[in-house]
């Protein structure tokens, strides 16, 4: 296996679609709360995948299951029961409080899925007309053409239009607005209750509140993107109804699968009788690795991160809000749990690669925004020394 970085840049320069902008280091290893390159250097890996790997890496709870899994039955498809799918199913339902599963992939086809189900639940009620969708400014649903019409980023959309028509954006600052644009051709309203990719921007409460009146006014249904501030993530299961969020859709990925692609969409029961045998499908997804991989990260997680994570980002917060104080650079410390936007005065690349260069793994999002995702068995030992390494990346920066 070719391992060293200019022999890997070569062969992805020449054969991997230029579809990202790649870091200059590789890895090959990984330990807990770090990565190693060939070197074997460590990385304190506060990005965790963009939020995936939130059991951190070779768990060892993880590596037995998928690898007796692997041993035993991978893949039937979905024309057959399967045993831990119906698992997995139950405990989803019961951890959000809604009725029924959807598996896929990524956190994209999830948001695809919740998309098409909330067309489906009105042309099934009768109200075909109803096919609108409401947004929000910063929003990032995904890069399909259906999950792609509701990111509001014209960086993503204007090279794939026209999308699908219909859909408004509102921003999380006019609460008012939203009134006037959730109508009663409106199928559903899509938000991120803590908005990742946009910048790490909590829903407020004002705006909440808002969703909640206009649901109940028209009818429109809820969308909850909860791919990247749900399992767990920001402490409960689910961020939205810490927000006073009641969705009726709800899209998972990300830390679900602990590394394992698993996407979700899980539907109240209103929805879900609307769908029929066809309405929707997936070769891969929920195969018998990836329910067995999200049901291991939901045992390790309630078996004590649960408590943990809180502690952690308690801790991690207060060492934010301490560097703010120190460097004028941070305009401002945003997010809840182990999800985290530090919002800089200037563009945030520089300190993406002094961080780096230092041994921290963190990313850019939004332009200005450093983002922290660390894995959620990070303790507060891993805060500090991401911490102290971040504080120099700021002043070399």
């Amino acid at each position: 296996m070719t391992t060293s970085t200019a022999d890997v840049q070569a062969l992805d320069g020449q054969y991997v679609l230029q579809t990202y902008r790649r870091q200059p280091v590789i890895f090959d290893r990984g330990e807990g709360v770090c990565l190693f390159d060939p070197e074997g250097r460590a990385y304190l890996d506060f990005v965790s995948g963009i939020g995936v790997a939130s059991l951190g890496h070779a768990h060892p709870a993880l590596t037995r299951a998928i690898s007796a899994q692997a041993g035993t039955l991978i893949h039937t498809s979905n024309l057959y029961f399967h045993p831990l799918q119906s698992e997995l199913a139950a405990r989803l339902t019961s951890l959000t409080g809604l009725d029924r599963a959807f598996f896929c992939n990524s956190g994209t086809e999830a948001m695809e899925a919740c998309l098409k189900f909330a067309r489906r639940y009105w042309h099934t009620a009768g109200e075909p007309r109803r096919t609108k969708f409401v947004a929000f400014t910063h929003a990032f649903h995904g890069r399909t053409m259906g999950s792609l019409s509701v990111t509001w980023d014209e960086h993503y959309r204007a090279p794939f239009a026209p999308l699908i028509p219909g859909v408004s954006f509102v921003d999380f600052s006019a609460p008012d607005t939203l009134a006037s644009v959730v109508d009663d051709e409106t199928a559903a309203i899509v938000v991120e209750p803590i908005q990742g990719e946009g910048g790490v921007r909590p829903v407020p409460a004002a705006m909440a509140e808002a969703i909640a009146a206009a649901c109940r006014r028209t009818g429109a249904l809820l969308i909850a993107d909860e791919v990247q501030s749900g399992s767990f993530r920001t402490g409960p299961f689910l961020r939205s109804r810490t927000v006073g969020l009641a969705p009726d859709l709800v899209s998972l990925g990300k830390a679900l699968g602990a590394g394992v692609p698993v996407g979700a969409a899980v539907l109240s029961d209103k929805v879900a009788q609307a769908i029929s045998a066809g309405d929707h499908g997936t070769t891969y997804g929920g195969n018998l690795l990836a329910c067995r991989a999200a049901l291991t990260f939901l045992e390790v997680v309630e078996a004590g991160l649960t408590t943990a994570i809180p502690r952690v980002a308690d801790h991690l917060f207060a060492r934010l809000q301490a560097l703010a104080a120190r460097h004028s650079i941070i305009k401002e410390v945003r997010g809840a749990g182990l999800l985290v936007g530090i919002e800089l005065a200037t563009d945030a690349a520089p300190v993406i690669q002094a961080a780096l260069s230092r041994g921290l793994l963190v990313n850019r999002t939004a332009g200005t925004v450093v983002r922290l995702l660390p894995p959620y068995i990070a303790t507060e030992r891993d805060v500090d020394e991401a911490m102290d390494i971040l504080e120099v990346a700021l002043a070399a920066a």
